[in-house]
């Protein structure tokens, strides 16, 4: 069976990377199914509910690195740790391929792995586990959202939106943002 592994939240100012592992059933079909950056935020959801219904619980698993550890070990290295982590939930011996969306993976040992570029568009196992990241890391922010209203994350989800730069730099940093990140070309590395 193919596992398909995702992410989300790269790129965000605040929040954890959230990653995704998905295995499918043989010959799955889902009608709407990919990548989850082409999907309404409604049918995303509606897509999880399916997806939920029709996958095994065993089968779909999330992991994440938190924006602690995006400072410590930068966001490329905390990506692999939160797909690590998805990964790691899953029956290792269920999964005879890895399929992860993107061009760089740290391999996971005695798994197979093959990277692909825009997988998320193109494998069903990896648009799925697209669609169970993103709306996992929603939620996630949706609910900081409450706590910290005045970086509009309910609507940016911790991406550097101008409302979410402007308060930034009115507020500072919340304990949820990221301290190391690019910005405008200009490198932000602020004492943790």
């Amino acid at each position: 069976m193919v596992a398909g592994v995702d992410e989300a939240g790269r790129g965000c100012l605040a929040g954890p990377v959230v990653a995704a592992a998905v295995i499918l059933p043989e010959g799955y079909r889902l009608s709407g199914l990919t990548d989850s950056k082409a999907v309404s935020e409604k049918n995303r959801t509606l897509l999880r509910q399916q997806l939920e219904r029709d996958i095994p619980k065993k089968h779909w698993s999330i992991g994440m690195a938190t924006a602690a550890e995006v400072d410590q070990f930068n966001v490329l290295r905390a990506t692999y740790m939160a797909m690590h982590r998805a990964i790691a939930g899953l029956p290792k011996e269920d999964i005879h391929l890895l399929l992860i969306d993107g061009n760089r993976f740290a391999p996971v040992e005695g798994l197979t792995h093959r990277c692909e570029v825009k997988g998320d568009a193109r494998f069903a196992a990896i648009s799925a586990a697209s669609i169970f990241a993103k709306t996992e890391r929603d939620t996630l922010m949706l609910s900081a959202h409450w706590d910290h209203p005045d970086y509009g994350w309910a609507q940016n989800k911790g991406y550097p939106t101008e409302l979410h730069r402007d308060a930034l730099e009115r507020l500072g940093f919340s304990p949820l943002h990221r301290r190391t990140f690019q910005w405008k070309s200009v490198q932000w590395k602020l004492p943790l």
